[in-house]
């Protein structure tokens, strides 16, 4: 018999999973999140777990949950069932010379095979990318009621838990001075007990954008998230040169490739650096060096993954040099059912990572059974 470990198979979970409140972005409103969960089974023995989240269906990207399961299942897991499960990149490169795009379903297969490879080994998953440097990531808090009152009132209930001191608000439903007028009253709420940081998911135009900055900057706001369209770098360009507020590249980002467009431009100030959005670990990491070299903030971002696509974030995110602008990693909080034997550790503001192999989780095979979509 081979000694090679071979991929056996391959299987793609739908996931259901109700938020704890409604969460809402300028692009929908979530009540619920489906996770796209990825269990790769190896001829050792070894399973390897990784996940392919997105966010409201096809509002916020062009792949679905039931896109990505059907896109898996149908082209990719075949491309794999037989290979050497030890080969990651190896293994990923067939993936990729005949699979296009799909950056969200490649992420899934990715982590999973480097979770598989890191328990294989014996070490945390961060070990296969050079190691960490820090143990625990702070974690921002995202403010999505729209309710400002409602909105205060869960910041200070974070801040007395000590679970979060960073808050991000959701904003771009309303005009641009209902939003800063709303931004502007939680920040006085909670002065200067927390950064406030902003994220208007693309809905504002230049000029809106310009105003918006300028209010928020006169607010105390930290920074403003992707403003304006994607594709528009040149506006992004613009607000950034305009230095009213530091500003964050986020959909502008879909791998490496924008990340050295965008880096070239100096059309941004911080770039949110998100696993499945630069379609895996490997391509993540290329654009926090692309952002590395160019002097550009790093901000750990989310596709409000569950726990495994928040560890494998956060995986990689504990071996960047840098991360002056913190993460976002508070997916798993948002969601009212665990999919663990044992919840990740969220205290004293940050998400402490696991020194165990892999991922370091362990999921919970019967509550998984229960919460998975027929």
């Amino acid at each position: 018999m081979s000694s090679v470990p071979r991929i056996q198979a391959i299987e793609t979970l739908l996931v259901d999973v109700p938020t704890i409140r409604p969460h809402r972005l300028s692009v929908a409103t979530m009540n619920h999140q489906t996770l796209v969960l990825v269990r790769l089974q190896c001829s050792d023995g070894i399973v390897g777990w990784g996940e392919a989240t997105t966010i409201g269906g096809l509002a916020y990207g062009e792949e679905s949950p039931e896109s990505i399961k059907a896109n898996i299942d149908t082209y990719i897991a075949p491309l794999l069932e037989g290979q050497s499960a030890a080969a990651v990149a190896h293994a990923m490169a067939r993936v990729v010379g005949q699979v296009q795009g799909n950056r969200f379903a490649k992420c899934a297969i990715e982590t999973a095979l480097y979770d598989a490879q890191a328990r294989r080994l014996g070490v945390p998953l961060s070990e296969l990318f050079g190691g960490r440097v820090r143990d625990s990531l702070p974690v921002a808090w995202t403010l999505a009621s729209g309710d400002t009152a409602r909105d205060i009132a869960e910041a200070e209930r974070m801040l007395d838990l000590r679970r979060h001191n960073i808050f991000k608000l959701k904003i771009g439903l309303r005009t641009v001075r209902d939003d800063a007028a709303h931004v502007a009253a939680i920040k006085r709420a909670l002065g200067d007990r927390a950064s406030v940081r902003v994220d208007a998911n693309q809905a504002w135009s230049v000029t809106e954008a310009l105003e918006g900055m300028r209010l928020l900057a006169d607010a105390g706001v930290d920074m403003v998230e992707q403003p304006i369209l994607a594709y528009d770098k040149l506006g992004l360009k613009r607000l950034t040169e305009a230095n009213i507020i530091p500003v964050m590249a986020d959909e502008a980002l879909h791998g490496p490739r924008d990340a050295f467009e965008v880096a070239a431009m100096q059309a941004a100030d911080i770039f949110a650096v998100k696993i499945n959005q630069s379609g895996g670990l490997r391509g993540a990491a290329r654009v926090a060096a692309i952002a590395d070299a160019a002097n550009i903030g790093l901000y750990g971002g989310t596709m409000l993954e569950g726990a495994i696509g928040t560890m494998a974030s956060a995986q990689l995110f504990s071996t960047f040099p840098a991360l002056a602008w913190s993460t976002e990693l508070f997916g798993p909080l948002l969601l009212t059912e665990e999919i663990l034997q044992q919840p990740l550790q969220y205290r004293d503001f940050a998400l402490q990572l696991p020194t165990t192999p892999g991922l370091g989780l362990a999921i919970d095979i019967d509550k998984l059974a229960r919460l998975r979509r027929a």
